[in-house]
């Protein structure tokens, strides 16, 4: 099996981390603004300013990135620690 060169490992590596990071901080990012929508939406409501409850069911952005960043994680388990995740 070829494994590739060191350099090219490490910058794979980087890739896969800096992605990972991206995507924790958008789904923090999602999940707070979510939270800050919902509460402004209650609000509203209280107050009379707007009728109906319309819940905020979760979004299918936020759905892919939780999956995208669990490929991520099991990538990065697979390339730093050898362990084969996928069989």
């Amino acid at each position: 099996m070829l494994t590739g060169s060191a350099p090219a490992r490490h910058f794979g590596v980087l890739l896969v981390t800096l992605g990972i990071a991206m995507l924790v901080i958008g789904i923090v990012y999602h999940v707070m603004f979510m939270t800050g929508l919902r509460h402004e939406h209650n609000a509203m409501s209280a107050e009379g300013l707007i009728h109906g409850q319309s819940g905020f069911p979760p979004s299918i952005a936020l759905i892919a990135a939780v999956l995208l960043l669990a490929i991520g994680l099991m990538a990065i388990v697979n390339m730093v620690f050898h362990v084969s995740l996928f069989g």
